[in-house]
C-alpha cells in the first residue's frame, strides 16, 4: 500500500475499487485499535461501583480510577503525536496497542483499588497512544479530500463503542461466570487481533527526517502542567476535597500556567519541538481548536450527564439509560457517515463545519429545556438533533487541520487537536459536574424545606445517595431537583458550543487537497504553473512565427508581383 492515494494520472473505476478494498482492509486493524481504546472508557461506566465494592475501596479511589486514565491519556497523546512524526507510525501503532493490552490484563489481576488505578495509568498511556496514532495513520495513508469517504466508518465505531460499553459492562458484572475482571481482559482478544491486521496489513513511509531527536523537556513539561491542571479540577468543588477558592487552588493553577509558560518557551527553542509553535499561529488550527473544545465539552458531558439524569431522576437501570441515548449515537452515524460523503464529493469541509455546529447549538439548546417530567419521545428528537450536528464537525474539524500541514508535521497537529479537545472536555465536564451539584443542593433544600422536611444542619439533601433507602417523599424531591438541574447544564454547553460556532465562521474554507502531503500538493501546483507558462510561451512563439510567415509571404508576393510589373513594362515599351 503506498503512502498516498490521490496521483495525478488517471485512474480506472477497477483501480479505484482496489484501492478502497485496500484501504478497507488497513482500516479493519486501525478501527478496531480505536474501538478498544473508547470502550475501555465506557465499558466501566455501569461496573465500577462492583469493582470498588469487591476491592474495598474508597471514593476518593472511586475518582482516581477514572481520573488516572484520564491523566495518563491526555498527558501522552502530545508526546505520541509527535513521536509520530520521527519514527515509524506502524511500529508506534503495534507498541501502543501492547501497553493498552499489558495495562488490561494487569488491570483484571488487581487485588486492591491502589493496584487497579496503578494499572490503569498504564492502560492511559496505551488509550493516549491509540487515540493520536490511528488518526494520524488514517491521515497518513488518505488524501484530505478521500478521508470524508471512510469518516462514517469511524463515526460508527464512535457511536458503537459508546453505545455498547456500558451495556457490555453491565451484562459482564451481572453474569456470575464472568465478573468484573472481564470488564478489562476481554478487550485483549481484539486488541491482539488489530496487531496481527496492522502488522500483515499497514505500509506507511518511513519519515523524512534522518537526524531524530525528541524534546524530552517538553514532554516533561507538558504533561506536568496537565496533570496539575486536572488534578485541580478533578478535586475541587464543595463536594470534594476542597473548594475552588482555597490554598490548593492558589498552588496548583498558577504552577500549571508557570508550567504552560515554561512549556512554551522550551518549544520555542528545540530543533524539534512536541507541538510546533507555528501550527498554533495558523488560524486555521487555532479556531479549530477553539471550536473542537466546545464539541468536547458537548460530547463528554452529553454522555456523562444524561445517563446521570435517566438513573436518577427518571429511575432508570444502567442498561436502560444506555439504550435511552441511542438517538445521540444514531444521528452521530448517520450524519458522520453522510457529511462525509458530501465532503469527498465537493472537497470543501467549512460549510458541513459550520452546519454541524449550528445544528449542535440547537441541539444543545434544546436539551437546556429538559425538566423532570419531560416526555422521553422529545429528549429523544433533542439528542438525535445535537448527535446530527457532532457527526458532521467533530472530524471534520480534525480534517480541517490535516489539511493545512505536511505529512511530516501531521503528527503533532493532530495530536494537538485531539489534546486540546480531550482537555477542554474533561476540565468542561469536572466544572459542569460542579455546576449541577451545587444547584442540586441547593434546590434539594429548597423543596425540602418547602415540603416540611427538616434538613439536617450543613447538610442540604444533595449527597451521593442510595434513594431506594430513602421515604418516598424525600425521594420523589430528590430525583425532581436532579431532573430538572440538568437543563442548565446543556444551556451552558449551548452558549460554548455558539463560540465554537462564531471560531468556526473565521476559518479558513479552503479546499481539500487530492494528495497525502501539502508539499506534494504544492509541488503539483508548481509543475502545473510551469506546464501553463511552457504552453502559453510556445502558443505565443507558434504565433510570432506564423506572423513572420505571413510577413515574409506578404514580401515575396510583394516582390513578384513588382517583377511581374515590371516585366510587362518592358514589353510594352519594346513594342
Amino acid at each position: 500500500m503506498t503512502a498516498t492515494t490521490a496521483s495525478t494520472a488517471p485512474t480506472t473505476d477497477t483501480d479505484s475499487d482496489a484501492e478502497h478494498k485496500q484501504i478497507l482492509r488497513v482500516l479493519v486493524g486501525l478501527l478496531l485499535a480505536l474501538f478498544v481504546a473508547m470502550l475501555s472508557g465506557t465499558i466501566v461506566a455501569n461496573a465500577l461501583p462492583v469493582i470498588i465494592a469487591e476491592l474495598d475501596g474508597t471514593q476518593q479511589q472511586y475518582t482516581w480510577v477514572v481520573t488516572a486514565t484520564l491523566l495518563a491519556s491526555t498527558a501522552v497523546t502530545p508526546l505520541f503525536g509527535k513521536l509520530a512524526d520521527l519514527y515509524d507510525k506502524k511500529k508506534l501503532l503495534l507498541i501502543g496497542i501492547g501497553i493498552f493490552a499489558v495495562g488490561s490484563l494487569l488491570s483484571g489481576l488487581s487485588t486492591s483499588a491502589g493496584m487497579l488505578i496503578g494499572f490503569r495509568v498504564i492502560q492511559g498511556v496505551g488509550l493516549g497512544a491509540l487515540q493520536a496514532l490511528v488518526q494520524i495513520t488514517i491521515a497518513t495513508i488518505i488524501s484530505p479530500r478521500q478521508r470524508g469517504r471512510y469518516a462514517g466508518y469511524m463515526g460508527a465505531v464512535m457511536a458503537f463503542a459508546t453505545v455498547s460499553g456500558p451495556l457490555l459492562g453491565g451484562l459482564i458484572v451481572d453474569v456470575s461466570w464472568l465478573g468484573w475482571r472481564w470488564c478489562y481482559w476481554s478487550a485483549i482478544p481484539l486488541a491482539l487481533i488489530a496487531m496481527v491486521v496492522l502488522a500483515r496489513r499497514l505500509h506507511v513511509p518511513p519519515p523524512s527526517r534522518t537526524e531524530v531527536k525528541v524534546d524530552w523537556l517538553g514532554a516533561t513539561l507538558i504533561s506536568a502542567a496537565v496533570t496539575l491542571l486536572l488534578l485541580w479540577v478533578s478535586f475541587a468543588g464543595p463536594t470534594h476535597s476542597y473548594d475552588w477558592i482555597s490554598w490548593q487552588t492558589a498552588v496548583m493553577v498558577p504552577g500549571a500556567l508557570a508550567l504552560f509558560g515554561l512549556f512554551i518557551w522550551v518549544e520555542s527553542r528545540v530543533a524539534e519541538p512536541i507541538v510546533p509553535l507555528w501550527i498554533l499561529r495558523e488560524r486555521t488550527t487555532t479556531l479549530a481548536i477553539v471550536a473542537s473544545i466546545a464539541v468536547g465539552v458537548g460530547m463528554f458531558g452529553a454522555s456523562v450527564f444524561l445517563g446521570q439524569y435517566f438513573q436518577i431522576a427518571r429511575g432508570y437501570s444502567p442498561t436502560e439509560a444506555g439504550l435511552l441515548t441511542i438517538p445521540m449515537m444514531l444521528g452521530l452515524l448517520v450524519s458522520s457517515t453522510v457529511s462525509g460523503r458530501f465532503v469527498t464529493q465537493i472537497g470543501r469541509w467549512k460549510p458541513f463545519v459550520v452546519w454541524g455546529l449550528v445544528t449542535f447549538t440547537a441541539g444543545m439548546g434544546l436539551l437546556g429545556s429538559i425538566q423532570y417530567g419531560t416526555s422521553l419521545w422529545l429528549i429523544g428528537v433533542f439528542m438525535l438533533v445535537a448527535g446530527i450536528g457532532l457527526g458532521a464537525s467533530m472530524q471534520n474539524l480534525v480534517l480541517a487541520v490535516q489539511n493545512t500541514v505536511p505529512l511530516s508535521d501531521m503528527g503533532a497537529a493532530t495530536s494537538s487537536i485531539t489534546f486540546f479537545r480531550s482537555l477542554g472536555g474533561a476540565m468542561g465536564v469536572q466544572v459542569l459536574g460542579a455546576v449541577f451539584a451545587s444547584h442540586v443542593s441547593s434546590l434539594t433544600a429548597t423543596r425540602l424545606t418547602d415540603a416540611g422536611i427538616p434538613v439536617a444542619p450543613g447538610g442540604d439533601g444533595g449527597g451521593s445517595l442510595d434513594l431506594s433507602e430513602l421515604p418516598d417523599a424525600v425521594a420523589d424531591i430528590i430525583r425532581s431537583a436532579y431532573g430538572d438541574s440538568i437543563g442548565l447544564l446543556f444551556l451552558i454547553g449551548a452558549g460554548l458550543a455558539l463560540v465554537g460556532l462564531v471560531a468556526a465562521l473565521f476559518m479558513r474554507g479552503t479546499h481539500l487537497r487530492d494528495t497525502v502531503d501539502l508539499k506534494a500538493a504544492v509541488a503539483e501546483a508548481a509543475e502545473e504553473d510551469v506546464a501553463v507558462e511552457t504552453a502559453a510561451a510556445t502558443a505565443l512563439g507558434a504565433a510570432v512565427a506564423v506572423d513572420e510567415t505571413a510577413d515574409q509571404t506578404a514580401d515575396e508576393t510583394a516582390d513578384a508581383v513588382d517583377d511581374a510589373d515590371g516585366v510587362t513594362a518592358g514589353a510594352r515599351s519594346t513594342t
